[in-house]
């Protein structure tokens, strides 16, 4: 790796002024070939990672410590579409380990997908959860991280988890539904988070890992980044949790799908790009420009996309490529979140063939009135971004049936 940054650094010094189209472009790439190799020098393992030699990894060890040390894709195409072998009481579901977490996705699916085509408010609240569960966690504590704590205590009512109550009862319905079968709830909330990320119109396909244990005390206070924070603030405790500038510029753009309610109670249901339940990349340039009046934007990412360590890789995320590299980028990022203060990473096993396919495109079919919305026409409509009547009155087969 030190070998490949040297000789971008080379090539960078030895290359002339560009003087003909394409050699701006081939300097950025080198640029970033460069930054890439740093970043991966400057990586840390985590859990028993940190110690295991890599004759001792298992291969689902050795693919996550690849993640980790951004070697490796964090997605994943493999899918499996068949049916189950049978109900989650069955034999045969019994001796498959994924087959649990197959039912379990068909339900999350369901919750998560929007009439509208968007990710609903429950999938953006899973989103939301699996960062809040896992983030009570720093290179200083001794518990905490992604142990399903924040729901498994009375950590779900600290100030800090203010909108998270709908996706808490579902999450515990889920969890006291399919516990008795092995899910732990730590697992629950994380495997939640990736299948909410690739329901989202245009999110990654994250590769998924159970395994986790449950931890029953409640996690650190003070470990949650405040929409009011500062970028160093911001970075330091990033930096805590052994996340760099880079993976946290990639984090916060979860922000894209988003409508916030206690921030800024006057403004209740307002979104942080024009695109709220899409998981596309709008969410930079806007945070950056001048968007409609109902965007809202956080000061936390106002103060990132200006700061020297970060701005670089919020105006990479905004550029015409963008999209697949912030997927790239968040899948790994969200890879080293989720399995914060867990410490049997080596023994966990894959079950991303249970998540649905990933939606590579996506149409507003009600942008025009959506666009009308934004610029203040008429009045808030929190529901907008999960049913397509509220907008186009239009009425699903299963709506009509309920009203005969």
């Amino acid at each position: 790796m030190k070998s490949l940054l040297f000789l971008a650094s080379y090539v960078l010094l030895a290359l002339p002024a560009a003087s003909h189209p394409g050699m701006g472009e081939m300097m950025g790439n080198l640029r970033r070939e460069s930054a890439k190799a740093k970043r991966a020098d400057a990586k840390q393992l985590i859990g028993d990672l940190k110690t295991l030699a890599d004759s001792k990894l298992t291969a689902i060890g050795k693919d996550i410590k690849a993640i980790l040390l951004d070697q490796k894709d964090a997605r994943s195409t493999t899918i499996d579409t068949s049916i189950p072998p049978g109900t989650v009481d069955s034999a045969a579901c019994k001796a498959d380990l994924c087959c649990v977490w197959k039912w379990i996705s068909y339900e999350m699916t369901a919750k998560f997908n929007g009439t509208s085509g968007r990710c609903t408010k429950l999938a953006r609240g899973a989103v939301r959860l699996g960062f809040h569960d896992a983030a009570v966690w720093s290179n200083s504590t001794t518990y905490g991280g992604a142990d399903g704590s924040i729901l498994l205590t009375d950590e779900i009512n600290r100030s800090d988890n203010n909108g998270l109550s709908a996706i808490a009862t579902e999450m515990k319905a889920w969890y006291t539904k399919y516990n008795k079968y092995g899910v732990s709830m730590a697992d629950l909330i994380q495997v939640g988070a990736n299948i909410a990320t690739v329901v989202c119109p245009l999110g990654p396909r994250i590769r998924t890992f159970v395994g986790r244990k449950d931890n029953a005390k409640a996690g650190p206070t003070g470990l949650l980044p405040a929409e009011t924070d500062s970028a160093d603030k911001l970075i330091k405790l990033f930096a805590a949790k052994t996340i760099d500038a880079h993976d946290l510029v990639a984090l916060v753009g979860a922000h894209t799908t988003s409508q916030q309610h206690f921030v800024n109670t006057a403004r209740d249901g307002d979104p942080q790009d024009t695109t709220p339940g899409v998981w596309d990349v709008a969410f930079y340039p806007q945070t950056t420009g001048s968007p409609p009046p109902r965007v809202i934007k956080f000061n936390s990412d106002i103060n990132l996309s200006k700061d020297s360590r970060t701005q670089p890789e919020w105006q990479e995320f905004t550029g015409t490529t963008g999209q697949d590299h912030w997927n790239e980028d968040y899948a790994k990022a969200y890879t080293r979140m989720s399995l914060l203060g867990v410490n049997n990473i080596n023994d966990l096993k894959e079950c991303t063939k249970v998540l649905p396919a990933a939606r590579t495109s996506f149409v507003n079919q009600d942008q025009v009135l959506l666009d009308m919305w934004l610029q203040g026409q008429f009045n808030q409509l929190n529901n907008m971004v999960d049913d397509a009547i509220m907008l186009t009155g239009v009425v699903s087969t299963k709506d009509k049936r309920e009203k005969e």
